[in-house]
C-alpha cells in the first residue's frame, strides 16, 4: 500500500480495508514501517519499532474487532506491554520492561491493534514539551523548531506526520490535550475511571491520570473508548457505562446546548492574544451552530489546585523513582533531569497528612466545579495559554525547586489540569491556526457524559473540517 493512500484513511477506514479484504494487516505494517523510516529521522517521535512484535502478532492471526489491522504506537509511559520496555523517558529506567500485558494494552490487541512502535515521552511524563535526555527532542511537523507538547507529544507528532492514525496517550495535567492542541488534533481526556489502569496500579496520580488515544479524527477516538471502556478486576473505580456506543452518538444531533466560555479561567493567569482569539472564534462557531453561549467560569484557587498537584505529582514521583532504582540498580541522582529529581526529592519529605490535605483540597475544587456545570451543558476555555513554543523553552534539567517547576508548567498550560483534579472529561479540538501553527480549544463536559462531547466534536468536525491539513513533515510528502 502507497503511504499517501495510506494517509488518507483514519484508523476506522484502514480496518475497513482489511475487512474487505483490499488490504491486509501485513501490508498496513509495512506502510506504517516504512512511514516511521521516512519521517522519524526529522522528527524524533518514536523511539523504538516493534518489527518482531508486530510480525509474532500477524503470523499468531490478529484479532477481529473494531481496529483489525490497524498499525498502533504505545506511549513509552505507564502503559505496558509484555516483555517490550517501559523507561518512562527516562535514563533511571533504561531497559525495564514487564512480563506482562497491563490490562489496557491487552484490549489493545483485543480491538485488533499491532503495535508497530513506542512513542517518545519527557521523563516521568512529567512536562508540558517533549524533550527528555533520554531520547532528545520531538519536533513539531508544522514547524520543526517548535514544540510539540507534553507528555503524549511523541504520539502526537506521529499521527499527525501521518505514521498511524491514532497512537496511546494519557493524561495526568493535560497530556493528551496538550499535544493534541499544539499538532491540530483531536484529543479527550475520558471521565476518571472510563478506562482502566491496572494491574500494576490502583490509579494513575491519585485519580488524576487517565489513558486514552490521540487520533485525526473523532470517530477513531469514540470507537476506541467504546472498545477499552469498563473497569478490570479489582479496579478502584465503577462508572456508569455509557447508555450506547460513542461512535453512535456522532450520527445523534448534540440538540441546543448551554456552553460557558472563559477567556482565562481564573484570575491572575496570562494567556496570549493568539489563545484568547482561539477561544472566541470557537464561541462564534458554537453560537453559529445554534447553541446558547453565555461568558462564564467555576470558582476555584488556581493556587490551591497548584499546591494539589506538587503534593500529588512529588509523592507519586517518588515512589516511581524508588521503584526503578531497585529495578535498574541505577542511581536516581546521577540519572534524573534536574527538575524530576529535585521533585522526587520533595515527594520523599512529604508527610501523608500533606498529601491527604492535597485531596481534601481537590475534593472541594471538584464539588465547586461540578456545581457550575449543573447550570451548564459544556465549558469552552483554551487549551493552552500559549501557541506552541520553541523547542529548549521549557528545560526540564533546569535548577528549580518542585513548586516552581510545576508553576512553570501549569502558568504555560493553567486549563487542562483542573479537569484532571475533578475527573470530568474534556477534550481539545483544532479549530484555530494562528502563524502557521495550531491552537486547539478545550471543552469539557459533566462527570461521565463524554456522549455529549462526543456529539458536539462531531458536528464542529463537520463544520469545520481539519483532517485534511497537511504539515509541512509529512509521511506522504
Amino acid at each position: 500500500m502507497h503511504l499517501n493512500e495510506y494517509t488518507e484513511y483514519d484508523g476506522l477506514g484502514l480496518a475497513e480495508l482489511v475487512r474487505r479484504k483490499e488490504v491486509t494487516p501485513g501490508e498496513l505494517v509495512r506502510t506504517a514501517l516504512a512511514a516511521i523510516e521516512r519521517v522519524n529521522p526529522r522528527i524524533n517521535a518514536v523511539i523504538g519499532t516493534l518489527e518482531e512484535e508486530a510480525r509474532a502478532t500477524l503470523e499468531q492471526g490478529v484479532p477481529e474487532g473494531p481496529f483489525t489491522g490497524v498499525p498502533f504506537l504505545i506511549k513509552d509511559a505507564v502503559l505496558h506491554a509484555a516483555n517490550i520496555p517501559c523507561e518512562m523517558g527516562s535514563r533511571l529506567a533504561v531497559g525495564a520492561v514487564m512480563p506482562h500485558d497491563s490490562e489496557l494494552m491487552a484490549r489493545y490487541r483485543e480491538a485488533g491493534l499491532v503495535p508497530v512502535g513506542r512513542t517518545n515521552t519527557p521523563e516521568m511524563a512529567f512536562n508540558v514539551t517533549t524533550e527528555p535526555l533520554l531520547r532528545g527532542p520531538t519536533r513539531n511537523p508544522w514547524n520543526p523548531e517548535h514544540s510539540v507538547g507534553g507528555s503524549s507529544g511523541g504520539a502526537a507528532a506521529a499521527v499527525l506526520a501521518g505514521i498511524v492514525p491514532l497512537a496511546h496517550a494519557n493524561d495526568g495535567g493535560g497530556s493528551i490535550r496538550i499535544p493534541a492542541s499544539f499538532c491540530g488534533l483531536f484529543g479527550l481526556k475520558p471521565t476518571r475511571g472510563r478506562t482502566p489502569i491496572g494491574p500494576d496500579a490502583a490509579d494513575g496520580l491519585n485519580g488524576l491520570g487517565i489513558e486514552h488515544v490521540i487520533s485525526r479524527s473523532v470517530r477513531d477516538s469514540a470507537a476506541m473508548l467504546d472498545a477499552t471502556l469498563g473497569p478490570d478486576v479489582g479496579e478502584p473505580y465503577q462508572i456508569q457505562a455509557p447508555e450506547r456506543p460513542y461512535l453512535s452518538e456522532l450520527e445523534r444531533a448534540p440538540g441546543t446546548l448551554r456552553i460557558a466560555f472563559s477567556r482565562t479561567l481564573a484570575a491572575g493567569v496570562p494567556v496570549s492574544p493568539e489563545c484568547i482569539a482561539a477561544v472566541e472564534d470557537a464561541a462564534m462557531l458554537c453560537l453559529e451552530l445554534g447553541h446558547e453561549v453565555v461568558e462564564a467560569s467555576p470558582q476555584y484557587d488556581p493556587a490551591k489546585l497548584d499546591e494539589a498537584n506538587v503534593a500529588i505529582w512529588s509523592s507519586n514521583l517518588a515512589v516511581w523513582v524508588e521503584g526503578l532504582a531497585a529495578a535498574t540498580g541505577r542511581s536516581p541522582e546521577e540519572t534524573l533531569e534536574a527538575t524530576v529529581w529535585a521533585t522526587a526529592r520533595h515527594g520523599r519529605a512529604l508527610k501523608a497528612l500533606e498529601l491527604q490535605r492535597a485531596l481534601l483540597e481537590l475534593n472541594q475544587i471538584s464539588r465547586s466545579v461540578g456545581r457550575f456545570f449543573t447550570r451548564y451543558d459544556v465549558l469552552l476555555t483554551p487549551t493552552v495559554a500559549v501557541p506552541p513554543f520553541k523547542l529548549g523553552v521549557m528545560d526540564a534539567n533546569a535548577r528549580m525547586t518542585a513548586e516552581e517547576w510545576v508553576k512553570r508548567i501549569f502558568t504555560a498550560c493553567p486549563f487542562t489540569a483542573l479537569f484532571n483534579a475533578t475527573g470530568q472529561p474534556a477534550m481539545s479540538v483544532p479549530l484555530y491556526w494562528s502563524a502557521g501553527l495550531p491552537i486547539g480549544v478545550q471543552f469539557a463536559g459533566r462527570w461521565g457524559d463524554e456522549a455529549t462531547l462526543f456529539r458536539l466534536a462531531a458536528q464542529l468536525e463537520r463544520a469545520r473540517p481539519w483532517t485534511s491539513r497537511r504539515p509541512l513533515i509529512h509521511a506522504a510528502a
